[in-house]
């Protein structure tokens, strides 16, 4: 059993499978970054402040989605380690349990957050007219966490029965809602009140409560794979035992990131608003140009957790090495795009020259370690795919840790703001050979046991 919709990814083609997997995730992934980039451009008409206010806002709305990811990652990993044996009622439970505990998570930690707004930006180093700023967007914005965090396990749970089409089609038409919704808020257009940087807030929490009722349709009525019979008490702490081996260590993963995010945005203040405001623009753009990348390792969950439930070892190194050919070469790509049209891009969110030339000067040194970047997500996702979900934590924590954070503050001192974008190049490159290097070590070493 592979879902109504799903596939059986332990037969057929690597390499097609791997493609019509990644496009509809693609899709999905465009329509988030897109949300995100519409959110950017329209906040940066606002003027420089609350372009910085939603660039401080950043990392703890990374925080939150990292909760709610780590319990959707744990949820796909098990899922799809079930759904080809298991019966559709004891999937149907899983996937139930997962919503539940999800839920009670991310609420628990929106909840103080609401009441930590300004003590915890402050120490971020938002301050003034800006900490203002800061309160206007995430007093909303917490509000309209249990939005996020339902869709984002739901579509977990479908991709997982191999279908990355509709979660795909649902992130598209949430990116949708937001981009109608912004200026509207934003601006106060027609009937609907001027709001400014609340009016954005405003516009994430009414699309993503759209893409909440999507998702719970599909799941309720399509795939049958919703029940508010959840099962003993003990059933249900088996099953949140199982996705939190995942979860925990997939969601440390995740967190380290916005930790770390906002540790250098930390650094960054010490150069001024603009410097925050370019690193805000750029980290936007940034999930634009690895959202290939990002769809690919959401895939590869799916695909290495069928594999490694049919013994199919060799399957999963051939995947593997699809993958890393492929990031090396699209982060080329990319790159090159960066040093043709990185100024043209960084104009389209600020006109302030400042803002720009530091934007620049990230997309030039980070962005050529983008190839190397796609290697640690492949890995990571891999990994959990593979129910060996900590080395995906020792990895990132290495990374953002251990050497970029380390480094930017050492590059601050020594060579500027340029030194802080050098510390997350060799970060980049440095742990993206090793865990990949890793990676294929470890599935080497599983199929010799088997």
């Amino acid at each position: 059993m592979a879902g109504k919709r799903g596939k059986n990814l332990t037969e057929g083609p690597i390499g097609k499978q791997l493609y019509g997997l990644t496009w509809p995730m693609m899709l999905g992934m465009l329509g988030m970054v897109i949300f995100n980039l519409v959110d950017t451009y329209f906040v940066g008409k606002l003027g420089v402040q609350q372009l910085a206010a939603m660039s401080f806002s950043f990392p703890v709305i990374m925080f939150i989605n990292s909760l709610s990811q780590g319990v959707g990652i744990g949820t796909s990993s098990l899922i799809s380690r079930n759904i080809i044996h298991s019966h559709r009622s004891e999937v149907k439970k899983m996937a139930s349990r997962s919503i539940l505990l999800g839920v009670i998570v991310v609420v628990i930690f929106s909840a103080a957050g609401l009441l930590t707004i300004r003590p915890l930006f402050s120490a971020i180093g938002a301050k003034n007219n800006i900490l203002e700023y800061v309160n206007d967007y995430m007093s909303i914005w917490y509000l309209g966490v249990p939005f996020v965090v339902i869709p984002m396990i739901g579509n977990n749970i479908i991709r997982a029965t191999g279908d990355t089409f509709t979660p795909g089609m649902i992130m598209v038409a949430i990116a949708l809602a937001n981009a109608i919704l912004d200026p509207l808020l934003i601006f106060g257009y027609g009937p609907f009140p001027e709001m400014g940087i609340k009016g954005a807030a405003l516009a994430t929490v009414i699309s993503r409560c759209i893409g909440m009722v999507v998702i719970l349709i599909v799941l309720i009525k399509r795939e049958k794979l919703l029940t508010l019979y959840f099962g003993r008490v003990k059933s249900i702490l088996s099953t949140w035992g199982r996705v939190f081996y995942i979860a925990g260590p997939a969601a440390l993963t995740l967190l380290i990131t916005p930790i770390s995010i906002g540790l250098i945005t930390r650094i960054l203040a010490g150069f001024g608003e603009e410097a925050v405001a370019a690193f805000g623009v750029a980290s936007r753009v940034e999930m634009f140009a690895l959202m290939v990348i990002a769809s690919l390792g959401s895939v590869m969950i799916i695909f290495t957790g069928q594999n490694l439930s049919k013994h199919k070892f060799r399957r999963i190194l051939d995947s593997l090495k699809i993958a890393s050919r492929f990031s090396i070469l699209w982060g080329i790509f990319i790159y090159m795009v960066l040093l043709i049209f990185g100024k043209g891009i960084a104009a389209l969110f600020s006109n302030d020259s400042i803002v720009i030339e530091t934007t620049v000067k990230y997309f030039y040194i980070i962005g050529a370690s983008y190839g190397f970047q796609g290697l640690v997500m492949l890995s990571t996702a891999s990994f959990n795919g593979l129910n060996k979900p900590h080395p995906s934590a020792l990895f990132s924590i290495i990374r953002m840790l251990v050497l970029y954070v380390p480094l930017a503050w050492l590059g601050a001192r020594l060579l500027g703001i340029n030194g802080v974008f050098w510390g997350g190049f060799i970060a980049n490159a440095t742990v993206g050979i090793l865990a990949f290097s890793f990676l294929f070590k470890t599935v080497r070493k599983m199929k010799a046991k088997n």
